[in-house]
């Protein structure tokens, strides 16, 4: 962990047991009755759409499924700590819970990119699969397992847009100086192109489209696009969103903690996760639907598709940088090569059953009103 990091961290810690949040690194949870209190921490501003709303509909699932003998308490990224902090302070047993993507923290290890999206990796549905039945979960155990947390697939918002410009995308040329607002592994594809990452929390980055701080900027999709405005500056809206096909969200425990809870609630909080999991998908489909409509048929943006030449040259950039970064040490080889091994087989699939059918939707018949 580089020095500053270190200090930053402690400091959180330091502040706080200060401010009376906890007793000691590991203190227990509150305790009243027979019920439990639990402390989340989230990566994403209080309400936010799908994401800030998923965390806090997860906390009330919790209390819910187990009779109010777990309360959950949700504090929004900035409210204890920062989104890039919160698995240090989870991991430390300061507090119980988080709610964001891993690969926020990488500085730990390299491996967390694969168990949240990597450039040209897999959807939605094949992460599910990788997790759940390929293997996934033992490596995320084992990863995670290390730092003191017990993680869990929470959420994934689905194949993401490729970004908002402000100039048109023609060749892969016209990336060349482009100061684009962009996450993970997306920006060191990117910077093959000379384009210069920059990394931004979601409330800042319409302010830093109208101020020309960037030039281009993604976050999620039409969803969550919408909602903070990107359309009212940036009028070219590029897919496909090959940089994260998708973003797996994890709801992360302190393993002490997890480890101490009755076999009962542990089975019952696992279910209650896995089916926001799903939910969380189907919410997301359901608002990228409509949101891509409104920003059509109310502000004129219609998404544009970057030529097949340039993705070719971003999928080359990509499996590059990702086998680079696969290849760091010996856990994040391990996963890297589970992934690599089960995407193939899923692609393998997704060809003869997703994206036929999907072709064969898009011939020309009439089909409903």
């Amino acid at each position: 962990m580089k020095r500053r990091r270190f200090l930053t961290g402690a400091g959180t810690l330091a502040g706080l047991a200060g401010a009376g949040t906890l007793a000691s690194p590991l203190a227990a949870p509150a305790l009243a009755q027979g019920k439990r209190e639990l402390k989340m921490v989230t990566a994403w501003p209080r309400g936010f759409p799908g994401l800030g709303t998923a965390a806090e509909r997860l906390a009330r699932a919790i209390a819910e499924a187990t009779e109010g003998k777990i309360a959950v308490k949700v504090h929004a990224a900035g409210e204890l700590v920062s989104a890039r902090e919160i698995f240090e302070v989870v991991a430390s047993g300061a507090i119980d819970l988080y709610h964001g993507p891993d690969y926020y923290f990488t500085d730990k290890s390299k491996a967390f990119h694969f168990f949240t999206t990597v450039p040209f990796g897999m959807t939605a549905g094949e992460m599910d699969a990788w997790i759940y039945e390929g293997g996934g979960q033992k490596l995320w155990d084992d990863l995670s397992g290390g730092f003191g947390v017990k993680p869990f697939l929470a959420g994934n918002s689905g194949v993401q847009a490729f970004g908002w410009f402000k100039k048109e995308i023609k060749t892969a040329g016209d990336f060349r100086d482009v100061r684009f607002r962009v996450s993970g592994l997306g920006g060191e594809v990117l910077r093959q192109f000379g384009v210069e990452a920059v990394t931004l929390p979601p409330n800042d980055i319409l302010t830093a489209l109208q101020s020309d701080v960037i030039d281009a900027a993604e976050w999620v999709g039409p969803w969550n696009d919408l909602a903070l405005g990107f359309h009212r500056v940036a009028k070219n809206y590029y897919f496909p969103g090959v940089l994260e096909p998708s973003a797996a969200i994890c709801c992360g425990f302190n393993r002490k903690l997890w480890d101490g809870l009755a076999a009962g609630h542990k089975r019952i909080i696992a279910e209650v996760i896995a089916a926001d999991n799903s939910r969380m998908q189907a919410e997301f489909a359901a608002g990228n639907n409509e949101a891509l409509h409104t920003l059509h048929k109310e502000h004129g943006i219609k998404p544009k598709i970057l030529s097949d030449d340039v993705v070719r040259q971003l999928g080359i950039a990509a499996a590059q940088v990702v086998a680079d970064v696969g290849n760091t040490d010996d856990m994040t080889k391990k996963v890297y090569e589970s992934f690599i091994r089960f995407r193939k087989k899923a692609m393998a699939w997704s060809n003869v059953a997703n994206q036929a059918v999907l072709a064969a939707r898009q011939l020309s018949f009439k089909y409903g009103g």
